[in-house]
């Protein structure tokens, strides 16, 4: 997903006479490098990626005085801040009214880090739905984890072993969802039919969806055109620091693929 975001956000940097600096330091030597930053003049402005729930970054970045946008959004932080988000809660919310319009009425969770702020609002709008729809919120039907194939596939194992199994699994990246369907198929059970699949797409170049039918129904949103997008609010914080801080949330599409169909009769 980084490297996607950075050739997105790199065309925009190019194309303004920027240069883009890349670095990754552990969470304990974090302060002293932004503060290192600033205090030598190293870069005019920085992309804050992976923002937890009250991610201390931001208080951070707006007390040195850092022009700084953040990729994705903090719940907790009272701090102004500049962000672009996808709307991760709507764009669940709608995956699971769409699954349960098909007839799910047992519908699985493989989610990333709750402690990460955009998992966190995909799990919120994946229970809410739940909840108006007046289903049973199922702690054995969710998994919370590094969005690996091997997590995907270990989740979906788990919940396919139940007495009760789900007839559809929504996901939070396209890594999982091959997990997904691996564990799927290692049942001998068939993806779209026997149990369906939802997943979220960054359209990443690396790992396409299919060509002109998507293998997985998604939700989708490219996430280099939000490297691009937020370079650009990147460098109008740089030129005018002391502006009103951009908020953008982009709405993610609902593709429908193969990997959906109606409930099993059987199970409904």
């Amino acid at each position: 997903i980084f490297g996607d975001f950075i050739a997105g956000a790199g065309e925009t940097y190019s194309r303004n006479g920027y240069e883009m600096i890349l670095s990754i330091v552990d969470d304990q030597n974090e302060e002293a490098i932004y503060r290192g930053l600033k205090s030598r003049r190293a870069v005019d402005g920085v992309v804050v990626h992976g923002p937890t729930l009250d991610d201390p970054r931001i208080p951070l970045l707006n007390e040195i005085g850092l022009p700084f946008v953040v990729h994705g959004r903090s719940s907790g932080s009272q701090s102004p801040y500049s962000w672009l988000d996808v709307n991760n809660k709507r764009a669940f919310n709608r995956a699971a009214n769409f699954l349960y319009d098909l007839g799910h009425r047992r519908i699985g969770l493989v989610n990333g880090l709750e402690g990460m702020d955009f998992a966190h609002r995909r799990r919120s709008g994946y229970e809410e739905t739940l909840k108006s729809n007046g289903l049973v919120v199922d702690p054995d039907l969710m998994h919370t984890g590094e969005m690996t194939e091997d997590f995907g596939y270990q989740s979906t194992c788990n919940m396919l072993a139940l007495a009760k199994r789900p007839t559809a699994i929504m996901t939070s990246s396209l890594i999982s969802a091959l997990g997904v369907r691996r564990a799927i198929e290692d049942a001998g059970l068939v993806m779209g039919r026997d149990v369906s699949v939802v997943t979220h797409d960054d359209v990443l170049s690396y790992l396409r969806n299919g060509a002109d039918i998507p293998i997985f129904t998604s939700t989708r949103s490219s996430v280099r055109e939000a490297g691009r997008l937020l370079a650009e609010m990147l460098l109008a914080e740089i030129a005018t620091p002391t502006g009103t801080p951009q908020n953008k949330l982009l709405e993610a599409e609902l593709m429908v693929g193969l990997s959906t169909g109606p409930a099993p009769k059987e199970t409904t």
